[in-house]
Formats: C-alpha cells, sequence, structure tokens
C-alpha cells in the first residue's frame, strides 16, 4: 500500500475534515481492499500508474463476489476522494475516477415505525416502574432516539453538560463538528430526570450523561443491541437499529406537517437533500389516504 500517501490522507481527513473515527476506518478499510486487489493483479503499483481500467476491473470483481450496488458506489466514492487528495497536492496528475460510471442503485425508502406502535410503547413504559438501573437506561435511550432524532455516536458522546432540563434541549456535537441544540418534550424531561434519580441512586457520575452500571461510556454495540431488543417488542419491521429511530423521528414529524427545513436542522443534515428523502415517506401515506378514501381511486 502507499503508506505517506495514505497517511497524509488520513491526517488531512482527521485533522481538517474531522471525519469521525469510524468513518476514516470505513475508508481505510476501502483503500486496503483496493490496494490487495491493484498488488494481486498487477503486482505493487504506484498511485500515478493507476487508471481508469484498472478501477473498472475491480468494479467488475466487486460484481462478481456479489457486493451491493451501494456498498461498490461507498468504496468508489473512498477512491474518488483520495485520488482529488492526491491530485491536490500534485502526487497525480490526473483522477482516474473521473471516467467511471457508478453503479445504479435501487432507492430504498427509510424505514420507520408506526406511530401508533410507538405511541403504546412508551405509553406502556411510562405506567412501568423499571426494575434495574439497566432497564432505565435502555428506556431512557430508545425515548431520546426516538424524541431528538439523535445519531448512534452522538447519544453515546452527549455530554452530562449538554442535557439542559430546565430549557429542555440538548446540545449535540455532530459530523464535522458541527453544533446543534434539539428541544424535547417534558414526557421526555420527566423520563430523564427518573433516570437521573437511578443515576444518583447508583452513585453514578462522570463527563457523559447515559453511562453503563459501571459508571463507563456507554459501546457501540451495547447500544445497537438494546435498541434492536425494544423495536423487536413493538414491530415486525426487519431492520432495527438506532438509525430506524432517527428515521421514525423525521417521519412523523414530516407527516405531521413539520417544515422541511426544520426538520434538515433537527437531523444536522448539511444539506436539504439529505432530508428530503423522507417525504417519500409522506408521500406514500398520502397515497394510501388518497386510494382509501377518494371514491374514484
Amino acid at each position: 500500500m502507499w503508506i505517506p500517501e495514505v497517511t497524509q490522507y488520513f491526517e488531512y481527513l482527521s485533522f481538517e475534515r474531522k471525519f469521525s473515527p469510524r468513518t476514516i476506518t470505513s475508508y481505510q478499510n476501502d483503500l486496503r481492499q483496493f490496494s490487495l486487489f491493484t498488488e494481486e493483479t498487477y503486482g505493487e503499483q504506484k498511485p500515478n500508474e493507476i487508471n481508469h481500467l484498472i478501477i473498472r476491473e475491480w468494479i467488475a470483481a466487486l460484481h462478481k463476489n456479489k457486493i451491493a450496488a451501494a456498498s461498490i458506489n461507498r468504496k468508489l466514492s473512498t477512491l474518488k476522494s483520495f485520488f482529488r487528495f492526491l491530485q491536490k497536492n500534485g502526487i497525480v496528475d490526473h483522477n482516474p475516477l473521473v471516467k467511471i460510471v457508478a453503479p445504479k442503485t435501487k432507492k430504498r425508502l427509510p424505514v420507520f415505525i408506526d406511530e401508533s406502535q410507538l405511541r403504546d410503547q412508551l405509553e406502556a413504559t411510562a405506567k412501568t416502574e423499571p426494575e434495574s438501573y439497566k432497564e432505565m437506561l435502555e428506556h431512557s435511550i430508545f425515548e431520546v432516539f426516538y424524541q431528538t432524532g439523535l445519531r448512534r455516536s452522538e447519544l453515546i458522546h452527549l455530554k452530562a453538560k449538554d442535557v439542559d432540563l430546565y430549557s429542555t434541549s440538548l446540545r449535540v456535537l455532530g459530523k464535522r463538528n458541527k453544533v446543534r441544540s434539539i428541544p424535547f418534550s417534558l414526557p421526555l424531561k420527566r423520563t430523564l430526570e427518573k433516570y437521573l434519580d437511578w443515576k444518583k441512586e447508583h452513585s453514578l457520575s462522570g463527563e457523559y450523561f447515559f453511562c453503563s452500571e459501571k459508571g463507563n461510556q456507554l459501546s457501540e454495540n451495547f447500544v445497537y443491541t438494546s435498541i434492536k431488543k425494544q423495536i423487536a417488542r413493538i414491530s415486525t419491521i426487519q431492520k432495527k437499529s438506532p438509525h430506524v429511530l432517527r428515521h421514525t423521528f423525521a417521519t412523523h414529524l414530516l407527516n405531521n406537517g413539520a417544515d422541511i427545513n426544520a426538520v434538515k436542522e433537527l437531523l444536522g443534515h448539511s444539506s436539504l437533500a439529505a432530508t428530503q428523502v423522507y417525504t417519500h415517506n409522506t408521500i406514500e401515506k398520502l397515497k394510501r389516504v388518497y386510494s382509501q378514501a377518494h371514491p374514484r381511486a
């Protein structure tokens, strides 16, 4: 692999572009896979020896190994970014990705949970007293995901000082170190107050608002497993993850008349295009209403 160039590139992503460690790891894996392919197929190649024909052959190999088009496109995006960096720094004189056409992908609507299912779950939880700190913690993070639309990494890194129960708002550090404020409801405030009582009872403190029974920062695996388990209790959707609750948060807001620009700000999206994908779910709901209610439908 091209050690000096790759090292420079990831320093650039980390310190200048402020990419998250998770994203950088993904980019590293993509570049490592491409490097291994070129070495096995053509022998060791320098960056300026890579051309569009080599990349097309790599795409063909990925297709042959039944890699999904969306995954291939992500890998190509990594490669395009890397060669753009090399070109900008005079290491290569052209970007071979310019001649590459990305595979077409099927448009998939974001998966979300029905409003009635979530309402029943939250109402049932509110009437039930948790039997342990872990149970209280799991109830709390479920509600925060649904009522604020946080990403998993944002919830894990949420600081105690950034949760303002008085003004009922969260201060969130999102992608590219972009800070945003998210309001939350009085029911969620009551849930968080209960959680803090449990936390105090167990003598837990520290930098992060949510922590494990031992006072440690929550792990990604714990959060994912907890949310997956809770979604499975109320829905039969195939995909069950914290991001489904983020999709649900956005879809329910738009279904109930929220302005799309406001939803964009709440989600922390950098462009409106990223938020517009949720309007498709709203249109699908309108189509169902139309087909059920209009006499000529």
